[in-house]
């Protein structure tokens, strides 16, 4: 892998990097996206996908493809070699209700991500950013993330995709947009995508459960026509 990080992962109004890439991406430009997938999330699932692509980059998330043959776990290790960033929602690793078991697979995976950039020379300057719904909450079960710097969003979409907009800047992707324009962008998009999906014959339900791989298409085309 290069010296991170790349200039070319740094993307402005007009760049032609916001097309949907061919398979498999760059791992320089590729973020490995950690979350819940249960219907409350959905909405800060679409402004976590959109805002990725809007800084220029390409998400990556289990959902991306269905193969039924193929162990998860290997799906997962393929997707952490595969991307030079991370993101990992903690949100859901609480029990609801009493007799409910503590929702592991967003800590595990995590785990699996932090192993990979501290053991692995290929991933060794991987950028990972932890987010959850409320601080410290996570650190009742997951004592060892103490003194990590995680970001909060509260579950509201406005402050998640700020925040994610932010760490990519932080993190040396120098021509990202605004935080506010990230935002904007991303209403836009989904009034304009509620609008064209309906004159196309799409019903609510079909949106609902619209698979991720024909989200990001449209998430691509939107950004490549409308933030030249």
């Amino acid at each position: 892998m290069e010296r991170f990080p790349r200039e070319s992962a740094s993307v402005a109004r007009g760049s032609s990097a916001n097309q949907r890439p061919m398979h498999p991406p760059s791992p320089d430009d590729s973020v490995f996206i950690n979350c819940p997938f249960d219907p409350d999330y959905e909405p800060l699932l679409r402004v976590l996908l959109f805002s990725v692509i809007r800084c220029g980059l390409n998400p990556r998330i289990a959902r991306e493809r269905l193969e039924s043959g193929e162990p998860r776990i290997s799906k997962l290790v393929e997707l952490i070699q595969e991307t030079r960033w991370g993101i990992h929602d903690l949100s859901r690793i609480k029990a609801k209700k009493k007799g409910e078991f503590y929702r592991m697979n967003m800590p595990f995976e995590l785990g699996v991500d932090l192993g990979a950039k501290l053991f692995s020379k290929a991933c060794a300057n991987k950028k990972i950013l932890i987010v959850a719904q409320e601080p410290f909450r996570h650190q009742i079960g997951l004592s060892d993330l103490s003194n990590s710097d995680i970001r909060v969003h509260k579950s509201d979409a406005e402050t998640l995709a700020k925040e994610v907009r932010n760490w990519f800047r932080e993190s040396g992707v120098k021509s990202v947009p605004p935080g506010s324009v990230v935002w904007a962008d991303f209403n836009a998009f989904m009034s304009d995508f509620q609008i064209k999906r309906e004159k196309e014959g799409y019903k609510d339900a079909d949106i609902r459960k619209m698979p991720v791989p024909e989200f990001l298409d449209f998430i691509y085309r939107w950004v490549e026509e409308n933030c030249g």
